[in-house]
């Protein structure tokens, strides 16, 4: 499956009729295989949004607090008279082995550790990921603004669904006005769980919000989990939704491809307008 490309799976919507059916058959069979329960029209999508990728860039964030972990190591065992020949990865370097998921051991001997340092380096990254200084970097990807008012304009409900705090979450997103965009908007209470990102935490939060809203079967056949890892496709699919992986996030096509999303987009802006495609044939068909 190639980026923007649908699976066998795919996404379809739910039509009435079964010559609208036979059309979109031919002509994007995607759209033929998930949403074909009859009486269901395309405004009763629901976007579950991940957060960090999708929305929010951290690349620079994370490629910051992987240079202060070697700084802060370096400068300690400096201290100790045993100075480390560290080499620091470009961010192009970094970044890509981070959507390759790369483990970070590994980033870490690449860099010039040996294995007595890497568990100091790896806590201190832990530690830092997470600070103010730091958390502003993180930056709102390119026309996520657009896209989130497009999917809002044709009807959709978006619902937020993040392994971020819940309350950082909301802060970002009000700063950026986005916030009465959503529905619902989930996070965790704990700091740590997006670096760790455990697709186990994940799929019990969706299945929580999909239980707290009350959705019928035919509103989970009309959903869609939109995510940048493996703990989003994984989610999705364990609740029995379609599934969209973005390649702007943390990781890359290539690796996304494994867990085999329904569809593979670059951006949210992408994936907005082949939602609203859809809408499109289903309004003009039925």
């Amino acid at each position: 499956m190639s980026v923007a490309t649908a699976t066998d799976r795919g996404l379809s919507f739910k039509m009435q009729s079964s010559s609208t059916q036979r059309f979109l058959a031919a002509h994007e069979p995607d759209l033929m295989h998930h949403w074909t329960s009859p009486g269901l029209s395309a405004s009763d999508l629901t976007v579950f949004c991940d957060f960090d990728g999708p929305i929010i860039d951290v690349s620079e964030r994370y490629y910051q607090t992987y240079q202060l972990g070697l700084a802060d190591l370096q400068a300690v065992y400096e201290a100790m008279g045993e100075p480390i020949p560290i080499h620091v990865l470009s961010k192009t370097q970094f970044w890509q082995m981070k959507q390759d998921r790369v483990p970070d051991l590994e980033i870490a001997i690449r860099s010039g550790l040996q294995s007595h340092h890497v568990d100091y380096f790896l806590e201190r990254v832990t530690e830092i990921v997470n600070q103010p200084a730091l958390l502003h970097q993180d930056r709102l990807q390119p026309g996520v603004r657009w896209a989130l008012s497009l999917l809002r304009s044709q009807g959709a409900r978006l619902i937020l669904v993040t392994l971020r705090c819940q309350e950082q979450a909301l802060q970002i997103l009000e700063s950026y006005g986005l916030a009465d965009l959503f529905t619902d908007i989930r996070g965790t209470s704990d700091r740590d769980a997006a670096y760790r990102n455990q697709a186990e935490l994940k799929t019990r939060l969706l299945a929580q919000v999909i239980e707290d809203h009350s959705f019928s079967a035919s509103a989970v056949d009309a959903a869609v989990m939109v995510g940048d890892t493996e703990a989003d496709i994984l989610a999705g699919q364990s609740a029995g939704i379609s599934t969209i992986a973005l390649t702007c996030g943390i990781r890359s096509a290539n690796y996304l491809k494994r867990f085999q999303p329904d569809r593979i987009h670059q951006d949210l802006l992408s994936t907005a307008h082949y939602l609203i495609y859809q809408q499109e044939l289903v309004r003009a068909f039925c």
